[in-house]
Formats: structure tokens, sequence, C-alpha cells
């Protein structure tokens, strides 16, 4: 009897050690899949190459509305349009989806303190900070090109000069339509401090940038509201500086300021210079982009 009873107690701790093993493989081939899902998460992200948009003053986060519709009249793949809200308080409100395969989704960027003003340029370049902070930690993609309209443009520098090398993640191209980048000031004559800040700072920008400055001009000296030498006044930040810095000026109709994001021109710039160039495989069904 007492030989039974001690292999009976030999069988069920072989028993309870089976069991274990058993856990520990289970946890284990948990825990291994889960990691791998998360990487492959990471890894389909990483895929995503988005265009953020940060508009002008006084425009919200809908002020780019047209300009996506034109945008997908004749894209290959249509761009998803998420919207981001910030609000003064420092919430973050989010708008519209990132359609699954689209790898290059238009996000714009638009905030409740949308004044002129160079302190007002420095808190919403802080803001935005915040916005891209979120925005890549919960889509995880490793490049993305820029576009900055008016004071977008200004609020884009302020940003590479004090927080973009912080991130490990690629700006590729910056695209800036009508930006002021010595406020109203005409020439070099009277520079403005922003313009003197974004000199100074200039060695802070990202040496493998390329930058396209698009101007407007109703006459030959101005888009109606932004002086064109104001405007050129990029290159003293940029030249020199960044990888390719190229200036464009945009003539004949649409060129007033407030018209210049639906200018066509400047629509078939968009998908020239800025967005990833896409070759569709018909017999395939494949899509393949390039830079």
């Amino acid at each position: 009897m007492l030989k039974i009873k001690s292999w009976r107690w030999k069988n069920h701790g072989l028993l309870l050690l089976a069991l274990v093993f058993l856990m520990f493989l289970t946890g284990s081939a948990y825990y291994w899949t889960r990691e791998n899902v998360d990487q492959l998460a990471k890894w389909r992200n990483s895929r995503l190459s988005p265009v953020i948009m940060i508009p002008g003053s006084s425009a919200t986060e809908n002020r780019f509305d047209s300009l996506v519709a034109k945008l997908n009249e004749t894209a290959p793949v249509q761009h998803s349009l998420l919207k981001v809200k910030v609000y003064n308080s420092g919430q973050i409100i989010y708008s519209g989806h990132i359609r699954a395969r689209d790898d290059e989704p238009i996000i714009v960027v638009g905030f409740q303190n949308n004044q002129d003003g160079y302190d007002n340029i420095k808190l919403q370049a802080k803001m935005f900070d915040k916005v891209f902070a979120q925005l890549q930690a919960r889509y995880n993609f490793n490049n993305f090109k820029a576009f900055g309209y008016s004071n977008g443009g200004l609020i884009y520098t302020a940003f590479l000069e004090k927080y973009y090398d912080q991130y490990d993640v690629t700006m590729k191209r910056l695209m800036t339509i009508g930006s002021p980048y010595n406020f109203n000031e005409a020439t070099l004559n009277h520079k403005t401090q922003m313009l003197a800040d974004f000199i100074d700072q200039r060695k802070k920008l990202p040496t493998d940038l390329t930058v396209y400055s698009i101007a407007g001009t109703e006459n030959y000296d101005s888009d109606g509201l932004v002086p064109l030498g104001s405007v050129e006044a990029g290159k003293y930040i940029y030249q020199e500086q960044v990888k390719h810095y190229t200036e464009i000026t945009v003539t004949g109709g649409d060129a007033q300021h407030s018209d210049l994001p639906d200018n066509q021109q400047i629509v078939q710039l968009i998908q020239t210079d800025l967005l990833e160039k896409i070759d569709r495989n018909q017999s395939s069904g494949k899509v393949n982009a390039t830079p």
C-alpha cells in the first residue's frame, strides 16, 4: 500500500509539472504571437508616408478640403483625409480616418489659435510638436511629406529648427505656398525678428531635406497680400542648409494669396514634386511608389 501511495504522489507531481510546462509553452506562444503581430503592425504602418498639411492664419482644419478633392480626381490611389484640431487647452480632436492600404494619407492640422504674429507662430509650432508626437506614436510612420500654406510654412520652419531633431523620422520634402518669411516686409532692408531668428537657427535644419518655396504673383511684386520679397526671403533660411531648395513663382489666374491652395498649377506641383510618384501595374493590380 505504501508503494501504491508513493506511486500516486509521484504521478501527481509529474502531472503537475506537465501542466506547468504546458502553461509555460502556451504563455510563451501567446507572447511570441503578440510580439510578432505588433511587429507586423509596425511594419505595415512604417510603409505610411503621410502628407501633413498646415493651413495659414484664420484658417481651420477644413481649409484644404477642395485641394484634397482635386488631388483625388486624378490620383491612382485615393488619399484618405484625417483632420486634427488643436484647442488652446491642449485638447486634440480627430475627425476622418486613414483608410486601410492607403500608404499616403493626407493629414491636416488646424489650430483654435490660428492668429497671425510671431508669438503665435512660436506657440503654434509648439502645439504642432505635440500633435506630431501623437501622430507618429499612433501610426508609426518613419517618413512624411510636409505642406505649409502661408503661415503654415512659418510654423513648419519653427518646428524644424526647434523640435524636429528629437524624432527618429524623416521629413522627405517640404512645400511652402505663399509663406511670408519676412511678414509684410518687401525687402531685407527691414528684417523682422522672426526672419532674423530663422536665419540664426538655420544650422538646425535637416541637411537631407528637399524644399520647394512657391510664390503667387497677382502683380509683379505681390500675391495681393504677401510681398514677393517676403516669400523669397526663405532662401536666406533654407538655401545651402538643406539638400535642395527651389523657388517657384505662379502667375495668371488664381494667383491671389487666398486662391493659391486651389490654383491648378500648384495642384500639379504638389502631384509632381511633393507626392510619391506612383505607377499602377494594371495587369497585376500592384501599385509601386518611388520617391
